[in-house]
């Protein structure tokens, strides 16, 4: 049976389960939607399922091909992914309820399609995480730690230069002024749209899945390097022109050029790992 043969048969049971996915689910993403529009650390959130939806379309000619055989383990994970729903929502944790409709769209998949149409469109579905925000616990627990390492590194190289600062956890002292490091500063905010953009570059990019992994890895200390000059830069024009010259404007200015300098390094890093590798035709993975 092909993918439209399947798609045919069971398109009576596909209704009723998009009908079921509405009703489920009719508070729970547009909750999600709001955060993505109200909360900057998420806004990449609209361009997850396009990319999500992108990586499907390059892989239709591949499902076309594949041999449609349902499997029962499908249906094993679409009984998981609602006892998930149902237990977050009686706990009100967003992240278990959001995560759920993810888990649930594999398992219809593996349960109508089977196994080998889910190798096929894994990537696609398990791309579409990225839209669902992190549990609070788990971003203050990084955020935190990044804002105090932002704030150690940024201090140092201003010392370096012979700028008069002084450091107490996130708090940056000048001799005229005070400076805050704040979430929005310790790089984290750049990490979750820098990892996501990341994959989809690394996917996108034809090369080896050691090189890929690696343009991924690189996110992170890119993120945070990106984000450590930027407190570095706010740290000397508050030095020199006052705390008014590091808010307003700059301050939001600062955070689009930030993350547009991590794109343009991630970029040029996988520019180089691409020449390297046609240099070296014989490696492959």
């Amino acid at each position: 049976m092909t993918l439209a043969e399947s798609i045919k048969q069971y398109k009576v049971q596909f209704a009723l389960m998009f009908l079921l996915l509405t009703a489920l689910y009719s508070s729970i993403v547009p909750s999600m939607v709001i955060q993505w529009y109200k909360d900057a650390n998420y806004s990449h959130g609209f361009l997850v399922p396009v990319i999500a939806g992108y990586f499907l379309y390059n892989r239709l000619d591949d499902l076309n091909k594949t041999k449609i055989m349902p499997s029962n383990w499908g249906f094993a994970l679409i009984v998981f992914s609602l006892c998930q729903l149902i237990i977050g929502w009686l706990g009100m944790e967003y992240f278990t309820m959001r995560s759920s409709l993810v888990l649930l769209i594999a398992g219809i998949v593996i349960c109508f399609f089977g196994m080998d149409a889910f190798r096929v469109a894994r990537l696609p579905i398990a791309y579409l995480l990225f839209m669902v925000p992190i549990p609070s616990i788990i971003y203050d627990s990084i955020a935190f730690p990044l804002k105090l390492f932002v704030t150690k590194v940024s201090v140092g190289a201003l010392k370096a230069i012979g700028v008069v600062v002084m450091r107490e956890g996130n708090i940056i002292m000048f001799p005229a002024t005070t400076l805050e490091v704040a979430d929005a500063c310790s790089g984290i905010r750049s990490l979750i749209s820098l990892l996501a953009m990341a994959v989809a570059y690394a996917c996108f990019m034809n090369t080896s899945n050691t090189r890929r992994w690696l343009i991924i890895a690189l996110a992170v200390p890119i993120a945070i390097f990106t984000n450590a000059l930027r407190v570095f830069v706010t740290g000397i024009l508050a030095q020199y022109w006052g705390e008014k010259a590091a808010e307003g404007f700059f301050h939001e200015f600062a955070g689009f050029a930030v993350f547009g300098l991590a794109m343009v390094m991630l970029i040029g890093i996988g520019a180089l790992l691409r020449k390297t590798g046609d240099r070296e035709p014989g490696t492959r993975d």
